[in-house]
């Protein structure tokens, strides 16, 4: 699998993500920084978290202007899966790729502690290697990562089965609606999460409930 890390000033989990990518796949992903127009031939593209540009104006609304979005989104329209987590997932809702909005918890208080997602679509690029409902770990660090939808948006991602993750026993840390942790677009081939499972990857880690998620991506891109 080739894959591909977007790097933007302030995003401060790329390391972690190209640490899970090259583990998982055995090779490391190309970086790719926010000024380049045109990407590599690759199979996977990762926008991963942090802060971009501070978060100053509005979450990853400056860095889904940057010239680097435009060719994510024509990757994207091409069928290249696309993975945002937490900023990454706020970039991609900025740049339009994925429906819906990201607000301030409900606890107006950043959130870093660990969480339980439950796999409601196991039948996506993304989450094939997990059983359908099955219950998994996986951490969360975020201010902005409530997830809010319109009635007539929400009624279609939840019918067409948009959405991939949910929080699971009592476990939602922002006031997400329905629970929602992750979601995919129309096609299927972009996903938005605000967990990280590439923090949970190894024993080392305290447990693997993320690999499934990055050996699903490789098998559908092998």
């Amino acid at each position: 699998m080739k894959s591909a890390v977007i790097q933007l000033p302030g995003l401060n989990r790329d390391r972690d993500m190209i640490a899970a990518l090259t583990k998982v796949s055995g090779k490391a992903p190309v970086t790719v920084w926010q000024t380049e127009t045109e990407l590599p031939d690759v199979d996977l593209i990762v926008i991963p978290g942090g802060f971009s540009y501070g978060d100053y104006l509005r979450c990853g609304a400056i860095a889904a202007r940057m010239p680097v979005m435009r060719a994510v989104a024509e990757k994207a329209k091409q069928g290249v899966l696309v993975m945002g987590v937490c900023n990454g997932f706020q970039i991609l809702m900025e740049a339009g790729l994925l429906p819906g909005a990201l607000m301030r918890n409900a606890s107006l208080k950043f959130v870093c502690r660990e969480v339980k997602l439950s796999v409601a679509n196991a039948n996506t690029a993304f989450t094939r290697a997990y059983a359908p409902g099955q219950v998994i770990r996986c951490p969360v660090a975020h201010h902005d990562g409530n997830f809010f939808a319109d009635p007539e948006t929400l009624a279609r991602i939840e019918g067409e089965g948009q959405v991939v993750f949910r929080y699971a026993e009592g476990t939602n840390p922002n006031g997400s609606i329905n629970d929602i942790a992750g979601i995919v677009n129309e096609a299927g081939n972009v996903l938005g999460l605000m967990p990280h499972p590439e923090n949970l990857i190894e024993a080392a880690h305290g447990g693997m409930d993320g690999r499934p998620l990055f050996e699903g991506i490789l098998g559908k891109a092998a």
